[in-house]
């Protein structure tokens, strides 16, 4: 299907009256990953797990798609901090996180990257689509220009104070505190991130996409779209209502996509043009995996799709606006989101998240402390849904020890134990039940219902409290029926009880599913239930046990969080200091490769442009003189390391840094800000094997 400009908003229109279900895309906002992410990072990715694992049980086809933000200024910024190839990075870091989401159970059909090959095709022909519909044009800007790192500095490469809410640390292409984008140009005392130098203004030639062209087919877009939250409809109104200006897709960075256009071979793409399509280049590339190359159109153009996305509230304006824009311009009738469902800011201890002021709780270091599901339930019980959310110690604690552990846990362990006992583990045969026991069953099968009105809202803080009322009503009934008495004067009655309880256990079984899935398959598995495909299970949280059917011995499913709230951030310390980097394991085998030597280094110098690299002469004996680019120039002089024995790694691959070949690198230790070349503590011949 073709549609012209002028009849999209038609199209709109037709698509927002769809109720349908069947098709669903979940899409969850791409984690950036200069870092490892932290806990607020973490709750788009578990908040459209939920959803999508909740889709799944009802039936629905589901398509559950994000990945890893490898492109644009912080990248960079980092991996020339870091005197390494941002490539390195971005292969690293991808690595790592791929691994501890699947270790938190977001159950991904594709998690991909920005530096996928079909990614990046995908991106360069889209925006040579538009390009030729006409709604690309260039001309001359003014940017902030570095003349000491003899570089522009587009987005992350210059920061200032934000012209609109006073925010020190707003970047140049948008602020953290009031979400506005903003112009780099307009920054309140800018300076470049690498150097500090206070930029110059140039101009230069950069590529735009016209969005005034849609502001009438965005505002109906928003207008229309009932499902949209409150913040994400108000903010982006408020965008449209104060006027839409093109905005530059090209950017003078080396590292991202190379732009198409002719004339630009000197430029890459601008991350937030290129990451937000990459929902729909994840999920073609899914399909094309499974061998089925054209279904990926089924979930962005057929009516009956839905698409869902999961993003924090400072991503608004590019889900909203700028992505339904990119699809609008393309004339092809995709599919715009159907919702955007935002969270606002995760807070910890009522600061700020900060890498570099440690606070915060980083996602491999939550699961050096507590099981997956701890931090699941916490995170999605205290989501931050219509104002920020404070994360505390005492809340998790509570979250944990009262609401998994005394509620939850106590409910289905005595149940299992009551059955195991009493009835040999057998499923008892009802008889006559009176009129608790039933009101109680219908009581329950409401909950399922109301839990999933909830999901189907997206209010998930509330869909948690919901499934943890069943536990409730639960207990509420066995503290009523008694059956530890009931068993020994009226025997049937408490057959009854228990009979009555274990399809509560089931039930929940069934509904905490979503929320903490590895405790629901355990659970399922302790009811000793089919191992069968999670699909159209949902409809079995009101579907009896059968009498007879024997349930296996009770375990504890969860454990209580011990100590203080001044306990747990000791262990955080604690788990933070001696943590190994989130690496990949390697064998001994493997690591026996790696050539350990003693070098000296003969000549140190710094390098023209770079703030942290030093070109390093090193003898090793031998092996002769080899060349070493270390990043180590903020913490030392070149003359205080001339003479110096060092450690160096003497196999890698050579490789170029800055023009200069590498060809050795050298081992440090770091502790925070503090960096330390590592020596030998007594004088060895350079060339020397570390072993």
């Amino acid at each position: 299907m073709h549609l012209s400009i002028c009849d999209a908003s038609i199209f709109i229109l037709r698509f927002r009256g769809c109720v349908a279900l069947g098709k669903v895309l979940v899409a969850a906002a791409w984690p950036y990953i200069n870092y490892v992410p932290h806990l607020g990072t973490l709750l788009p990715l578990l908040s459209a797990d939920v959803v999508a694992r909740y889709y799944r049980l009802k039936g629905d086809d589901v398509v559950f798609v994000s990945g890893s933000d490898e492109h644009g200024t912080p990248i960079e910024v980092e991996a020339i901090r870091r005197g390494i190839h941002p490539k390195e990075l971005v292969d690293r870091n991808h690595k790592i996180v791929s691994d501890l989401l699947e270790r938190y159970g977001i159950s991904l059909d594709n998690y991909t990257r920005t530096e996928s090959p079909l990614h990046k095709e995908f991106v360069r022909r889209h925006h040579l689509k538009i390009y030729k519909n006409g709604y690309i044009f260039t001309k001359e800007t003014e940017l902030p220009y570095c003349p000491k790192c003899n570089r522009f500095l587009p987005d992350r490469f210059v920061e200032g104070t934000c012209p609109y809410c006073g925010y020190g640390e707003a970047r140049g292409d948008q602020c953290d505190r009031c979400g506005r984008l903003l112009d780099p140009t307009k920054l309140v005392n800018p300076h470049c991130t690498i150097c500090g130098a206070e930029p110059v203004i140039r101009r230069v030639k950069h590529w735009y996409f016209d969005m005034p062209k849609f502001t009438g087919q965005l505002l109906d877009y928003i207008k229309s779209n009932k499902q949209l939250p409150d913040n994400a409809r108000n903010f982006s109104l408020k965008l449209l209502q104060e006027g839409l200006k093109p905005r530059p897709i090209t950017r003078d960075t080396k590292w991202g996509i190379p732009a198409p256009f002719e004339g630009a071979e000197d430029k890459t793409i601008y991350g937030w043009f290129e990451n937000v399509l990459g929902y729909v280049s994840a999920t073609i590339e899914y399909f094309k995996r499974r061998g089925e190359p054209e279904r990926w159109r089924e979930f962005w153009f057929h009516r009956e799709a839905k698409t869902l996305f999961f993003i924090g509230k400072d991503n608004i304006p590019f889900h909203t606006l700028i992505l339904p824009a990119l699809l609008l311009a393309t004339h092809e009738g995709y599919n715009l989101p159907w919702n955007v469902i935002t969270n606002e800011f995760l807070m910890f201890q009522g600061q700020k998240f900060s890498k570099s002021r440690r606070v915060g709780v980083w996602i491999d270091e939550a699961l050096r402390l507590y099981p997956a599901d701890y931090w699941r339930y916490t995170l999605i019980s205290i989501r931050p849904e219509t104002r920020d959310t404070n994360f505390t110690w005492k809340v998790f604690i509570e979250k944990v020890n009262s609401d998994l552990n005394d509620t939850l846990g106590n409910f289905i362990h005595r149940t299992f134990k009551f059955i195991n006992r009493y009835f040999g583990s057998v499923v008892p045969e009802p008889k006559n039940l009176d009129e608790v026991d039933e009101a109680t069953l219908n009581a329950v099968r409401e909950k399922v219902d109301e839990v999933a009105r909830r999901l189907e809202a997206f209010r998930l803080q509330a869909a948690a409290r919901e499934f943890l009322e069943i536990s409730h009503i639960g207990n509420r009934y066995l503290n009523e029926k008694k059956p530890w008495r009931s068993i020994k004067e009226k025997p049937q009655e408490a057959a009854n009880t228990l009979y009555v309880a274990v399809q509560i256990v089931k039930a929940l079984a069934v509904t905490m599913h979503p929320f903490i899935p590895f405790t629901a398959e355990k659970l399922w598995n302790l009811l000793n239930l089919p191992d069968k495909n999670y699909k159209g299970r949902w409809a079995e949280a009101k579907k009896p046990i059968p009498p007879g059917h024997r349930i296996k011995r009770a375990e504890p499913l969860f454990k209580k969080v011990e100590g203080s709230e001044e306990g747990l951030q000791r262990m955080l310390e604690n788990v933070r200091s001696t943590k190994a980097p989130a690496t990949p394991t390697i064998t001994i085998e493997e690591f026996s490769r790696v050539d350990l030597r003693i070098g000296r280094i003969v000549k140190a110098e710094p390098i023209p442009k770079s703030r942290n690299l030093l070109k390093l002469m090193i003898d090793l004996g031998d092996y002769g003189l080899k060349q070493a680019i270390a990043g180590v120039a903020e913490h030392y002089k070149p003359e205080d390391l001339e003479g110096k024995l060092i450690a160096v790694v003497a196999n890698l691959a050579p490789k170029t840094i800055m023009g200069l070949r590498s060809e050795v690198m050298i081992l440090a230790a770091q502790d925070g800000r503090v960096l330390a070349v590592i020596q030998p503590d007594r004088r060895v011949e350079p060339g020397s094997r570390i072993t």
